[in-house]
């Protein structure tokens, strides 16, 4: 057997294990899973229907799931949703840039994190791969993918189909409120133009009730839009709202101005307090000329010997 023939034979040979071997996985019918993920598997041999033939629960043994069945794999701990107001912070992978307007008219931005879990009985775990499972969604980077895509495919899921609830359920609680009962300082622009002197007030209230509202509202509503409770254990935590880079400069010139208008003032206050004491002082003396004399003798400096009031010709020898 000559040198190229040998060659050709072993080529042959490792193409053959090749297609054995993805044979064998194709057709091995046994799935596990990790503890962070459930699967949903779906009939796919050749006298197979597409229909959903079990689930594995999270963290299972070796499964048998039937010849060329397929997998779907979705995440079974509690998954988190950032927000954030700072572009540099947003990633493709769960986390946005939320803005929403305030009822008079300033867009926040909004600094918080919505916990969730996907639903993981069997019955509606079924009903979330039939409708959510069999089609692909648009991801930031334009790509189409499934659902158990691993978690670019779940990102896509969640900014198609879950973001815009959520942050119509943003809207419509900060949407009722006035920036100033969100954001302290929101308050200072306006006051600082009426000519009233700046006091921050705690914001911390307002914050509180929008999260309480979205907490209340967005299990609900997410029911309600994708068609069941597919998601559960909904907790949003707002942590902060902040303004607008215009809007806080306008902010900052307003505090600076405060703090140039407090300090003429306190001069003021100052000055009409010395006139006061000055004023008192005088009529004090009018009524008691001997204690201006007094006074005079105390505010001498150290040293002085002789004192001779009205002779300007004594001479004042110091020691």
């Amino acid at each position: 057997m000559g040198p190229m023939r040998a060659l050709g034979v072993t080529g042959l040979a490792v193409a053959v294990v090749a297609a054995l071997v993805t044979l064998f996985g194709a057709v091995t019918g046994f799935e596990r899973t990790d503890g962070g993920e459930v699967a949903v598997i779906r009939d796919g041999g050749p006298f197979d229907d597409s229909g959903i033939r079990q689930i594995v629960d999270p963290a299972s043994g070796l499964t048998w799931t039937g010849l060329w069945s397929s997998a779907h794999r979705y995440p079974a701990q509690q998954r988190f949703y950032t927000i954030t107001a700072d572009a540099k912070r947003a990633t493709t992978l769960g986390v946005d840039v939320v803005t929403v307007p305030s009822s008079d008219g300033v867009d926040l931005g909004i600094e918080g994190t919505l916990y969730f879990t996907l639903n993981l009985d069997h019955a509606t775990l079924k009903r979330f791969d039939d409708k959510f499972g069999t089609r692909t969604f648009r991801g930031q980077d334009g790509e189409q993918r499934h659902a158990w895509d691993g978690d670019e495919g779940w990102a896509a899921f969640f900014g198609q189909a879950v973001r815009p609830v959520v942050d119509n359920a943003l809207r419509a609680q900060i949407g009722a409120m006035r920036c100033a009962d969100l954001v302290p300082t929101c308050a200072l622009v306006d006051k600082a133009r009426q000519g009233v002197r700046l006091e921050p007030h705690d914001a911390n209230g307002g914050i509180t009730r929008v999260q309480d509202a979205v907490n209340t509202t967005l299990e609900h509503d997410l029911a309600q839009t994708l068609g069941d409770r597919f998601l559960t254990g909904m907790r949003f935590n707002l942590v902060r709202v902040t303004l607008p880079q215009d809007v806080q400069q306008a902010v900052t010139r307003a505090l600076a101005a405060s703090a140039r208008v407090a300090e003429a003032l306190a001069e003021v206050d100052s000055a009409e307090a010395r006139a006061k004491a000055d004023r008192a002082r005088q009529s004090g003396y009018e009524r008691c000329p001997a204690c201006a004399d007094i006074d005079k003798l105390k505010s001498l400096p150290q040293g002085i010997t002789v004192y001779a009031p009205g002779n300007s010709e004594i001479i004042v020898p110091s020691k």
